[in-house]
């Protein structure tokens, strides 16, 4: 079977975001770091957020950013973020835990919802009057197939998806009167070290080598097989952003290879 492994250009090329200021949360390593660059390159002042203090911080130096630690599980932290002149949001951290929903911690069931559904929630409580008062703003948040299909294992990922899906919508329906979108970009299995994890966690279940797990387990849905480059999220997510997108509100775009369409 033929495999295309061409991503085409970036869409930012003919985006600019200056004069826009750009929080992304989980933006010192991949999807998020990818998001900071493009949105970058198109001219938007950068704030990374991230629980790792001195990655958060080499992605502000590459980009002439801001860095901010925060821990996203806690709400004090996440109310104590400087908000001031956010007009694009990109809500993208997360973590995973896989277990059967009777061995399920209830800790760390509850940590990813604080981390994937309240702080964006928080974070958009926040930023969008600033957003309603200047008259434009872009909310993005990064969810996944998981937000609108469900996997075994995966109990707080997938509700903490499909909760960020429902969010977007409001949202959206919310912000429209001022100029403010509201969209979730929702891949499938992207190349990050999140997905790292997963594929060695796989391969010591099922007695597997990490090629196989990918081939037969995340993408055993796939038409296209093979994973999602952070870089091909961030173009997306950056076009959202662009004023060609003022119509896209509301709206859950799969990059899946047709993982959803089965």
């Amino acid at each position: 079977m033929a495999v295309t492994t061409d991503t085409g250009p970036a869409p930012a090329a003919g985006t600019d975001l200056t004069g826009h200021r750009a929080l992304i949360t989980g933006a010192a390593a991949g999807i998020g770091l990818a998001c900071a660059r493009r949105l970058a390159a198109a001219g938007a002042d950068i704030v990374i957020v991230d629980l790792r203090a001195d990655a958060a911080q080499a992605a502000a130096d590459e980009l002439g950013g801001r860095a901010l630690t925060v821990d996203l599980s806690d709400p004090d932290a996440v109310e104590r973020i400087d908000c001031d002149g956010v007009d694009i949001l990109i809500n993208n951290a997360g973590l995973q835990h896989i277990a059967p929903v009777t061995e399920f911690p209830p800790d760390i069931f509850t940590r990813i919802q604080r981390v994937m559904v309240e702080a964006p929630f928080r974070l958009a409580r926040r930023t969008l009057p600033g957003m309603y008062e200047r008259g434009w703003g872009r909310v993005v948040n990064i969810s996944s197939v998981h937000g609108h299909r469900a996997s075994p294992y995966k109990a707080a990922y997938v509700t903490a998806k499909h909760a960020l899906e429902g969010l977007s919508k409001v949202i959206a329906l919310e912000a429209a009167p001022y100029g403010v979108t509201a969209n979730c970009v929702s891949p499938a299995y992207v190349r990050t070290a999140l997905v790292e994890e997963q594929i060695a966690d796989q391969a010591a279940a099922h007695d597997l080598e990490p090629d196989q797990v990918i081939d037969q387990i995340m993408l055993a849905r796939a038409a296209i097989r093979r994973l999602i480059e952070p870089d091909e999220v961030a173009d997306l997510v950056t076009y959202l952003c662009s004023p060609s997108a003022a119509m896209i509100t509301g709206s859950s775009v799969t990059i899946d290879g047709a993982w959803t369409a089965h």
